[in-house]
């Protein structure tokens, strides 16, 4: 899969910019804040049909904008594909495939797949379980379309059930519904469980094989556990046992929404005792399993986002990550950076040829 254009009309601090890419690897480069972030998050808009730093669609409009126009067009299979994303205050966002409207978001997911690896990524060590939540449901999504029906009827059933214990008068809800909504959720929710239980089986020997490539060592063990409270009982039957304590605090308080994935490193969890060094091995190890998985599963390489990453790491692994490009590993590429003499040297000494395209002030100044 090729991305060959992106347009991109009021989208965060561009009015307007036209992007050709003709080469596999391609760097955007200028000082921090003029926009280079931006534009890989307007990649991300175009596969996931939302921004990757942004919850609101309302921020990503240009201040003084109405709306904004994400435009993209994808070759593979000998064929090209437009994407159109665009989403204006009081009205519903629109994706348009190929001049025909996608009437589900859902439907969208995982047809074009994509693996970001950011700075912010850190947050997957030092946040809490629903940042690993996300992103292990993420990228099961562009995987497994069963999956993400199942997921959205789970958050939609859990909606319901709380709404339902906050509607209790003085202790007392209606049991008959409640009901309903236990089988309901313990039904949609042990599929959740089982697919992410199995998927995670699947992705650690990949994980694993990098993180040793990464680090050097063949001596640092690293694990992920999937922490659930179904590992022990099935759901319905915990739904029964908490629920007076769900009715009191008005929530469900078991169930696969409250899932983690522990980071450990030589059986010890990975914040408390990993270096920098060993953290950023075992996040850009995760990220590389991603890829690897994508592309097992879809038979294609997703499009690969480095936002700042040579500026997050030392010399080694940005070495060990310039040879997996050297040997074909990726498909096509996008990579921020702030310094381009070390972007341009690091390309250069490994002999990859790259398009190079200079940002100013939300614009596209020159393509070297």
């Amino acid at each position: 899969m090729h991305l060959t254009d992106l347009i991109l009309f009021d989208f965060k601090n561009y009015s307007e910019a036209h992007f050709s890419f003709e080469g596999r690897v391609n760097c955007f480069l200028g000082k921090n804040g003029v926009g280079k972030t931006n534009i890989l998050d307007a990649i991300h808009y175009l596969a996931f049909t939302k921004s990757s730093l942004l919850s609101s669609d309302a921020q990503n409009v240009r201040h003084g904008s109405s709306q904004f126009i994400v435009k993209g067009k994808f070759y593979n299979d000998d064929r090209i594909t437009e994407v159109a994303c665009s989403y204006a205050p009081g009205i519903k966002k629109s994706i348009i495939v190929d001049g025909k409207e996608t009437s589900r978001l859902a439907d969208h997911i995982g047809k074009y797949p994509i693996v970001l690896i950011a700075p912010n990524d850190i947050e997957l060590i030092w946040g809490g379980g629903e940042m690993r939540r996300k992103f292990f449901d993420s990228l099961i999504s562009q995987l497994n379309r069963n999956y993400l029906e199942q997921l959205m009827k789970y958050n939609h059933q859990l909606r319901q059930r709380n709404s339902l214990l906050r509607q209790a008068d003085n202790g007392r809800v209606d049991r008959d519904l409640l009901d309903t909504y236990d089988h309901n959720l313990a039904e949609t929710g042990k599929v959740i469980y089982q697919v992410r239980r199995e998927f995670l089986n699947r992705l650690l020997p990949l994980f694993k094989k990098h993180y040793q490539f990464l680090s050097g060592s063949v001596d640092e063990e690293v694990d992920i556990t999937y922490k659930s409270d179904c590992n022990d009982a099935d759901l319905i039957d915990l739904l029964k046992e908490s629920y007076r304590r769900d009715l009191v605090l008005q929530r469900t308080c078991v169930g696969v929404h409250r899932d983690d994935f522990v980071f450990t490193l030589n059986g010890h969890e990975l914040k408390r005792i990993g270096s920098q060094g060993q953290q950023k091995s075992f996040l850009i190890g995760l990220k590389l399993a991603e890829f690897q998985s994508i592309e097992i599963a879809k038979g294609l390489k997703p499009l690969l986002l480095l936002d700042d990453i040579f500026d997050k790491l030392d010399d080694d692994r940005i070495h060990k990550l310039v040879s997996l490009v050297v040997q074909g590993t990726f498909g096509q590429l996008f990579i921020t950076d702030a310094r381009p003499d070390r972007s341009q040297g690091l390309l250069k000494e490994a002999n990859v040829q790259a398009e190079l395209f200079q940002i100013e002030g939300g614009k596209l100044i020159e393509v070297l």
